[in-house]
């Protein structure tokens, strides 16, 4: 993710990305690169994410943004991806769960307030499915729903400021 690098240091990766893309187009066998000589490989790539919209983050530089070619994702569907989770760690009421689960963090990220360091996303998410699952795992004779519970408060709450507690 180039979005989470300083601006100075993407700033040296352009020139190096360059010089790649330079010495793939040219069809050259070795190149310099850094002072030294290297292969150069035509099925090589090189793919940058971004996430744009995220606070902190920095924008890709226009010269490098010129070297790359765009392409646009679609946003993962977090509540098949949940249920999948939630089945593949054993619960039987994956499909119901998933769906409260994401009501949840949809909730969350509306009305609590906008933090850096609060996290919504897939990472989180398949975090907090992983903790259910060692969880029902440890006591499987628990309640699915309070397991799940468990692991969405255990695993956000620490993170909220004083006022969100409220909610």
């Amino acid at each position: 993710e180039f979005n989470r690098i300083k601006i100075e240091v993407i700033s040296v990766v352009a020139m190096q990305v360059l010089s790649i893309l330079n010495a793939q187009r040219a069809r050259q066998s070795h190149f310099s690169f850094m002072g030294q000589m290297i292969p150069c490989s035509r099925e090589a790539g090189i793919f940058i994410t971004m996430n744009p919209g995220y606070a902190g983050r920095t924008e890709l530089p226009d010269n490098l943004k010129a070297l790359m070619r765009p392409v646009a994702m679609m946003a993962p569907d977090l509540n098949l991806i949940a249920e999948v989770m939630l089945a593949a760690e054993g619960f039987a009421e994956a499909r119901s769960l998933a769906k409260k689960t994401i009501t949840l963090y949809s909730l969350m990220q509306q009305q609590l307030s906008k933090q850096d360091h609060y996290d919504y996303g897939l990472r989180n998410l398949k975090a907090v499915l992983n903790m259910a699952g060692a969880l029902k795992r440890a006591d499987a004779s628990l309640n699915e729903e309070i397991i799940l519970m468990r692991a969405l408060r255990d695993m956000n709450l620490p993170k909220f400021i004083k006022d969100d507690l409220k909610l």
